[in-house]
Order: C-alpha cells, then sequence, then structure tokens
C-alpha cells in the first residue's frame, strides 16, 4: 500500500493542518456548551443546546478534521492535485468555521438571520471545495477501492451541506418544509455518506501502513463505497415517498456498516504491533462504540417500547459521535499529524539534516494519557442521558477536557516542527 502512495505530491502543512488544529476547540466548545447548560441540554435531541452540542460535532469537530483529511489524501493516495492548496484551505477554513458560528447562534437564539447568514458562508465553502476537490478527482479515473470512496464521500458531503442549507433555509425563512423528514435523511448522509465513507477510504491506507495490520479484503473495498452510496440514495427516495421499502433498505445501511466496523476490528486484532498504542486503542474504542451504536438503533426500531424513550437518539448520538467517529478521527490524528511533520521536516532536511523520529515528535505517554481522558468522557456521557440531573456537567466538563488536552498535544507536535525548522534551516545556512 504504502508504495502506491506519492508523499511528494503532499500540499503544504499549513492546508490540513488549519483544519486539525480547529477541530478540537469546537468539540470542547461542546463540552463547555453541556457544562453550562447541564440536564436541559439532554431532555430531548430537539432542544437548541442538544442541536447546537450535535452541530459542534458534526459540522465543528467531524467536518473539519475530514475536509483536512481529504485535502491531504487526495494528492497523496490518488495523485489528484488540489491547485492552490492552500488558498482553497484558507477559503474553506474561514466559510465553514464563520458559518458554523452563525449556526449555533441561531440555534441558541433561534434568530432567523443566524440562519440566513449561515446558509451564505456554508454554501460558499461548499462549492470552493468541491470545485476544487471536483476538478482534482476528475482527473482521476476511479480505478482503485480508495478513489471510489473519496469521490463518493465528496458527494455524500455536498448532500449533506445541501441538505443542511435547505433545513437551515427553512429556519431562516420560515418555509413550511417537512423538517423532521429531511433532518432524518440529513442525518444519515452525514453519517454514512460523508462520515463511513471517508472513513473507510481513509482506512484502506492508514490501517495497514500505521497499524500494521493485513490490507482489507478485496471483495469489501471493491463494494463497500458503491454499495453504501447506492442504498442510502435508495433509502432517502423511499424514506422521501414513505414508502414500505424505506426500514428493510435502512437495515441494509446497518449491516454494511457493522460489516466494515467488524472487519476493521478483525484486522486490527491481527496487527503485528508488539504492543498497542493510543492510536490501535482509540481504533478499537471507536468501531466497538459504532457497533453498540448500530445494535442500539435496531433495538429502537424493532422494540417499540425502547424506540418511545427520549434518550435512545441522545444514547445513539452518544455512542456514534463522541464513542464512534471522535475516538476513530483522534486516533487517526495522532498518527498523520506527527507523520505530515516528520515528512516535511524530512524534505527540508534535503537529505543532509535527519527529521525527529516520530515518537519525539508527539510522546506515546501523552496521547495516551488523553485517550483514557476521552474513554472517561464517553463513559459519563452515556450515563448522563440515563442520570442527567447527577452527571451532564461533569460529563460536559471531562468532554471540554479531553479536548482541549486533544488540541494540546497537536500544538506540541506544531511546536516540534517550528523548533526543529529552524535547525534545519541553521545548519543547511551553514554547511552552504
Amino acid at each position: 500500500m504504502q508504495s502506491l502512495l506519492s508523499f511528494d505530491q503532499a500540499p503544504p502543512l499549513a492546508g490540513p493542518l488549519r483544519f486539525f488544529l480547529t477541530a478540537p476547540a469546537f468539540a470542547a466548545g461542546a463540552g463547555l456548551l453541556l457544562l453550562l447548560l447541564g440536564p436541559g441540554l439532554l431532555a430531548s435531541r430537539w432542544t437548541p443546546g442538544a442541536l447546537a452540542f450535535t452541530h459542534l460535532l458534526t459540522a465543528g469537530f467531524m467536518l473539519q478534521t475530514m475536509v483536512g483529511a481529504l485535502l491531504q489524501i487526495l494528492p497523496v493516495a490518488t495523485g489528484a492535485g488540489v491547485e492552490h492548496p492552500l488558498g482553497v484551505a484558507r477559503a474553506v477554513h474561514g466559510l465553514f468555521t464563520g458559518g458554523l458560528l452563525l449556526l449555533l447562534g441561531g440555534f441558541l437564539s433561534f434568530r432567523p438571520l443566524y440562519f440566513q447568514a449561515a446558509v451564505g458562508l456554508f454554501a460558499a465553502g461548499l462549492l470552493i471545495f468541491l470545485w476544487a476537490a471536483g476538478r482534482a478527482l476528475a482527473r482521476v479515473p476511479a480505478s482503485s477501492p480508495i478513489q471510489w470512496a473519496l469521490k463518493l464521500a465528496a458527494a455524500g458531503l455536498a448532500i449533506t451541506v445541501l441538505l443542511g442549507l435547505v433545513l437551515a433555509s427553512a429556519l431562516g425563512f420560515s418555509l413550511p418544509w417537512p423538517l423532521l423528514q429531511i433532518t432524518g435523511i440529513h442525518l444519515s448522509w452525514g453519517l454514512v455518506g460523508w462520515g463511513v465513507l471517508l472513513l473507510s477510504g481513509v482506512a484502506y491506507v492508514v490501517v495497514p501502513m500505521f497499524l500494521l495490520t493485513p490490507s482489507f479484503p478485496g471483495w469489501l473495498s471493491r463494494i463497500l463505497a458503491p454499495g453504501l452510496f447506492l442504498a442510502l440514495a435508495l433509502w432517502s427516495g423511499a424514506e422521501a415517498a414513505g414508502l414500505a421499502l424505506a426500514p428493510w433498505l435502512g437495515g441494509v445501511l446497518m449491516a454494511g456498516c457493522g460489516v466494515f466496523a467488524g472487519v476493521t476490528l478483525w484486522l486490527l486484532v491481527r496487527s503485528k504491533r508488539a504492543r498497542l498504542d493510543a492510536t490501535h486503542r482509540y481504533w478499537r474504542l471507536g468501531l466497538g462504540s459504532g457497533l453498540a451504536a448500530l445494535t442500539l438503533l435496531a433495538l429502537g426500531l424493532l422494540m417499540p417500547s425502547l424506540g418511545g424513550w427520549n434518550g435512545w437518539p441522545l444514547l445513539f448520538g452518544v455512542l456514534i459521535l463522541v464513542g464512534g467517529f471522535m475516538s476513530v478521527i483522534s486516533g487517526m490524528l495522532y498518527k498523520i499529524v506527527p507523520f505530515l511533520i516528520w515528512l516535511h521536516l524530512q524534505n527540508a532536511g534535503q537529505g543532509q539534516v535527519l527529521a525527529p523520529n516520530m515518537k519525539k515528535i508527539m510522546p506515546e505517554s501523552a496521547m495516551g494519557r488523553q485517550m483514557a481522558c476521552h474513554a472517561a468522557a464517553l463513559a459519563l456521557l452515556a450515563a448522563a442521558v440515563l442520570w442527567p440531573e447527577w452527571l451532564a456537567r461533569p460529563a460536559g466538563a471531562a468532554l471540554l477536557v479531553s479536548s482541549l488536552w486533544l488540541m494540546r498535544n497537536l500544538i506540541g507536535g506544531v511546536q516540534v516542527y517550528r523548533r526543529h525548522l529552524q535547525t534545519i534551516r541553521g545548519q543547511l545556512a551553514a554547511s552552504s
């Protein structure tokens, strides 16, 4: 797999790094929001606080890291280099960040003007990103599972954001549209059409390369992305039309996601690593939480008594967002960021000055302690759904601390980069 990657085509470090460093700040904002609002936020998935909390994790943490990862992996894994990557990164990062802040203001104050402005910024950011990524991907034929997954994930992102713009427009302009139905479809495209498809495409590279596992089975990598995308499109149409086929297609989606999680866990068990590092443990936690979330979702659909409990959508959200996606993404950041720093320092050294070992860029002990704090935050958040009066604020505090800790570890890696870059430049100047 590594032989198929073109690291010489990697974009400037500042491009993806701005997304990676901003993402934990939004997760910390979610923890702070729960700490301030307390049990009231967990009264229902539709409270203003719950909607803001959810979007801090999805349109904040997940979107930021995944856009950064896509900008990084497109040229490396597919040869589809984005033109003017640093300019694109700056524009998209600023527009998405500003749009999210306005969207949060809209949820918490319910002022239509905030929703209207958020629509404009998100739409502009989406157009710039899809124009840049779409042009890059159009130049590369979809000849490998990685390329298929990334192309379909980009399409899934477009659909997710467009549905989000529809919802924000309905709230901002008081349009009589079926908000609950659109929200369900929007959520499904965000989690599966964007999240799982991009995660699978990145996993095909990251898991064997960094976690020393066997490669993904060919049958899975060939059919997963096209199969999930097609099933999701059919489910969306059936759900919008109110067809009886929709639950069955939903079951196909859950089964496909479950197979991906199960196979990835099986590969992790077969890893050649002598000891588990923070990234390996993060992936196991994330995939286990994802399987638990899928099980809960299936039980909620099959058991009317559970489906009628207001807490089960909240528990599902905690398991899939904080336990699933946030865990896996954090684990990937702990491999991708040190590797990118090492790669750029190695290139800067021009073969004359060596870059520091990746373990010195970001110490394993710091990553392990932060991962333990994240696991504690996840446990508290899940328990807070059951006992919000007692645990809502402690859970918010734990999420705040773990997210800030993640940010501190990433910033520490950047500080190592800056120090060694100065050293490299000094040694090269002295030798010339």
